[in-house]
C-alpha cells in the first residue's frame, strides 16, 4: 500500500496527502468546509445556475432599450397630412348581372304508352332505347307485342285507334306530325282521318321499317263479297233497263209499214165498193176502213211501262247498298292507326333519362322519362336584377375548361310552391350556345356562375374611382386635379357617364383632363 501511496505521489502528490490524511485519522468538519465540499461535488449546477441568472439580468436590461416596430409607430408623432392620388385611367367599364345557374335538361315528363287495346300482355319485345338517346320526329321509342311506338309532335295524349271516317282534334294533330315526318297526308286544316290519310299511315310505317296495321284477312273476305254483290246488283239494274227500253222504245219499221197497208188496201176496197158494189157493200168497206185504221193505231201506240220503271228504281237502290257495303269494306282494308302505336311528345327533339322497363317485362306503368334535349342553365334572379335582363341578349358562363357564350332564352316569374306565396324572384334560362359532348357531360348537373353584361361604354374611356367624385356646390360633378401631385389642386367640372366596378366614366366639360393625370381621392 505505501509502495502504491508512493508511486502516486510521483504524479498526484495532492491526492496522496489526502489519501494519508484520511487514512490517519478522520479529518475534524468546520462550517466552511461543508460549503467548499458542497460546492466542489455540484460544480457543474453551480454553473449553470449562474449563467441563467446572469441570461435574466442581461434579459430585463435589453428589454428597457429595444422596442418593437408596432410601439415605436404606436409612439411615433403622425405625420403631415397630404393628398391621396390616382392616375385617371383608360378602361372599358361595364355592368353585369351575375348569379349561379343549375346545368339540366328542362321539362323532364314520365312517359306512359296505351296498352288498353292489346288483347294480350303488353310484352316490351325490342327497340328498348337507352340513357342519353334522342327521340326526334317518326323515331321508335320501343317496340311492344312485336309493333312499335312512333314517336310524333303533339301535346294531345292518345285517347282512340284512328281510322277512316273519324274526326276530331286528334286526327288534325295525327295530320300535322305526318306533315312534320314529311309525310302528305292532306289538307292539314281537315281533321277528317280519309283515305288519304291511311294511305299517309302506310309511308308512316314503311318509313320506321314495320308493315302499317290492317284488317287482315277476314276484311279481304268482305271486300271481295262486296264486290260480288256490287256485281249482282248491275247486272239486275242492265236487266231492267232493257226491260224498260223495249216497252218504250217506238215501233218497227215492219210494223208500220204492215199497218199502213192494211189501212190502204182496205180503203181501195171501199173506192171500189162505191162504185161497183150495193150500198152494203159500200157499207161492210168503210167499216173495215175503220177497223184498219184503229188498228194501225194500236198497234203503233206507246206502251204502259210502269212496271218496267219500279223494276229499274229497285235494281238501282240494291246497287247503291252494295256499292256502300263495297266502300265500307274497302275502308276497313286501309290502314289504320291503333292507339297503342303512337307516343305524342311536345318540344321534340327529346333526350331519354331514365328507362323503367327493358326487353321481356310487362308494361304495367310509366316506361322512361324525358327531358329536352338541350341543355339549358336555370338561375334565378331578383326583381331589379331581372328588369335588366332581355331574352336573346348574350351571357357568358363560367365553364370548367373555360368561359362559354350563351344566351338568354327566357325570363319568368318563379312559380312558388305548393301554399307558398310568391317570392317576388324571377327564373331565368340560358342557352348555351354550342358544347361539345364532353363540355355537356362536364357540366350536366352541376351549378355554374353566369354574367350577363347589361351596359358597358362602348371602347375604353377615361375613368376614376367613385372617391374621386365630388359636387360642386350646384349639384355638378368635379374632381380635385393635382397637376403632377403638387398640393395645388384645381376642381375640375367633369361629365360623367356609366359607373361600374367602383369607376366612373368622366369627361372633363373644358377638356383639360387626360390618361395619367393625378386626381385627389383622400387626404
Amino acid at each position: 500500500m505505501s509502495r502504491l501511496f508512493g508511486r502516486q505521489a510521483a504524479t498526484e502528490p495532492d491526492a496522496i496527502e489526502v489519501m494519508d490524511l484520511d487514512a490517519v485519522a478522520p479529518p475534524t468538519r468546520s462550517g466552511s468546509q461543508g460549503w467548499r465540499r458542497l460546492f466542489a461535488g455540484n460544480r457543474v449546477i453551480w454553473v449553470m445556475a449562474t449563467v441563467a441568472i446572469v441570461a435574466l439580468v442581461a434579459g430585463l436590461g435589453l428589454g428597457q432599450l429595444i422596442v418593437s416596430p408596432g410601439q415605436a409607430a404606436a409612439d411615433a408623432d403622425a405625420p403631415a397630412g397630404g393628398l391621396i392620388t390616382v392616375p385617371i385611367e383608360n378602361r372599358q367599364l361595364a355592368n353585369d348581372v351575375t348569379m349561379r345557374g343549375d346545368a339540366t335538361y328542362a321539362d323532364s315528363v314520365e312517359v306512359s304508352i296505351e296498352t288498353g287495346e292489346l288483347a294480350g300482355a303488353p310484352i316490351v319485345t325490342g327497340q328498348v332505347p337507352e340513357v342519353a338517346a334522342i327521340f326526334d320526329t317518326a323515331s321508335i321509342a320501343l317496340e311492344v307485342t312485336g309493333r312499335p311506338v312512333i314517336v310524333l309532335p303533339g301535346d294531345l295524349p292518345v285517347y282512340r285507334t284512328l281510322r277512316v271516317g273519324v274526326s276530331g282534334p286528334d286526327v288534325l294533330q295525327f295530320k300535322q306530325g305526318l306533315n312534320a315526318a314529311g309525310i302528305d297526308a292532306g289538307a292539314l286544316d281537315s281533321d277528317v282521318f280519309d283515305a288519304q290519310t291511311a294511305n299517309a299511315v302506310t309511308a308512316l310505317y314503311a318509313k320506321v321499317g314495320y308493315p302499317a296495321p290492317t284488317g287482315g284477312g277476314d276484311v279481304a273476305i268482305a271486300v271481295s263479297g262486296a264486290e260480288a254483290g256490287v256485281s249482282s246488283a248491275q247486272a239486275s239494274v242492265d236487266s231492267a233497263n232493257g226491260a224498260l227500253t223495249t216497252v218504250q222504245g217506238a215501233a218497227s219499221n215492219v210494223d208500220v209499214v204492215e199497218q199502213g197497208n192494211l189501212v190502204r188496201s182496205a180503203e181501195r176496197a171501199l173506192a171500189l165498193a162505191r162504185t161497183e158494189g150495193t150500198p152494203n157493200e159500200i157499207a161492210d168497206a168503210e167499216e173495215s176502213v175503220t177497223l184498219a185504221v184503229a188498228r194501225r193505231a194500236q198497234a203503233l201506240a206507246p206502251r204502259d211501262a210502269s212496271a218496267e220503271k219500279a223494276a229499274v228504281t229497285a235494281a238501282k237502290a240494291e246497287l247503291t247498298r252494295a256499292n256502300e257495303t263495297l266502300s265500307d269494306a274497302r275502308d276497313g282494308a286501309l290502314a289504320y292507326l291503333p292507339a297503342g302505336e303512337v307516343l305524342y311528345l311536345p318540344g321534340l327533339p327529346r333526350r331519354v333519362d331514365e328507362i323503367s322497363v327493358k326487353r321481356g317485362s310487362s308494361i304495367t306503368g310509366p316506361v322512361m322519362r324525358v327531358s329536352g334535349a338541350t341543355l339549358v342553365i336555370s338561375g334565378s334572379a331578383t326583381a331589379s336584377d331581372a328588369a335588366l335582363l332581355e331574352v336573346g341578349a348574350p351571357a357568358t358562363l363560367a365553364m370548367p375548361d373555360g368561359d362559354q357564350p350563351a344566351t338568354i332564352t327566357s325570363v319568368l316569374p318563379a312559380e312558388p310552391a305548393s301554399g307558398e306565396a310568391a317570392s317576388g324572384r324571377f327564373t331565368v334560362l340560358f342557352a348555351p350556345d354550342s358544347l361539345t359532348d364532353e363540355q355537356i357531360q362536364a357540366v350536366q348537373g352541376s351549378n355554374v356562375r353566369v354574367r350577363v353584361p347589361v351596359s358597358s361604354t362602348e371602347g375604353d374611356v377615361l375613368a376614376v374611382p367613385l372617391a374621386a367624385l365630388t359636387a360642386g356646390p350646384g349639384g355638378e360633378s368635379r374632381v380635385e386635379f393635382a397637376p403632377g401631385g403638387s398640393a395645388d389642386t384645381v376642381l375640375v367640372e367633369v361629365t360623367t357617364g356609366l359607373a361600374a366596378e367602383g369607376f366612373v366614366e368622366i369627361t372633363a366639360v373644358d377638356g383639360s383632363l387626360g390618361v395619367g393625370d393625378l386626381v385627389v381621392v383622400g387626404r
